[in-house]
């Protein structure tokens, strides 16, 4: 597989983020999100063989392990890997842009589903089927640019139910949207759903790698 990078650091994200967290960073993505990141990650890395990836994880403590990306689904080897960890005694998060098949994933992993919004300019890459594939331990991600896509977003939560399907979270996307529009419109709406801030851009610089 090609690696992009793997780091320790705090969780920025999902109903984890605090936690120290061990990350893995997979190359490439099938889409181009107006918002990423991460778009280092689109190319650049190197081939390394899953026992060279088990090699470096175990130096670390095998609390909670995160693939990321990129978008991990889109190399072959990531389901292996998971579930190598797993066998490690981690508990494992998989972070996925939710255009691809998430059930090639072992049952444990915690999958955290980003589903697009408009203003990401990728709303119509998303494999709606993923929504019948989520657990109760999963969790659905919005990334939200301006009040139309938090106004889809309120939508989809209503048409599919994704309430009482998982834990739902809707992040700003960072220098796009100030958090306290989003946190205004989830008290009027009334909507249950979690405000997720990139932590980690508030503890280092939010250009810095490695974070």
């Amino acid at each position: 597989m090609i690696v992009n990078e793997i780091f320790r650091s705090i969780q920025g994200e999902s109903t984890y983020a605090g936690l120290p967290c061990t990350f893995i960073r997979l190359t490439g993505c099938n889409l181009r999100c107006s918002w990423c990141d991460t778009t280092f990650a689109y190319h650049t890395g190197r081939e390394m063989r899953e026992e060279q990836v088990l090699g470096i994880i175990k130096e670390y403590p095998l609390d909670l392990i995160e693939i990321t990306g990129g978008e991990p689904l889109f190399q072959h080897h990531t389901p292996a890997l998971c579930a190598k960890l797993l066998n490690l005694g981690a508990c494992v998060l998989l972070e996925t842009n939710g255009s691809l098949d998430i059930s090639v994933i072992p049952q444990q992993v915690i999958r955290i589903v980003d589903i697009k919004c408009p203003g990401s300019g990728e709303a119509d890459a998303m494999d709606w089927a993923n929504i019948g594939r989520l657990r109760r331990q999963d969790e659905v991600k919005f990334v939200i640019t301006n009040r139309t896509d938090f106004d889809y977003a309120v939508d989809v939560i209503e048409k599919y139910d994704l309430l009482i399907k998982c834990a739902v979270l809707l992040a700003p996307a960072y220098g796009r949207i100030h958090s306290h529009e989003i946190a205004e419109w989830i008290l009027t709406s009334a909507l249950p759903v979690r405000l997720q801030l990139q932590l980690h851009k508030f503890i280092w610089s939010p250009d810095q790698r490695r974070v």
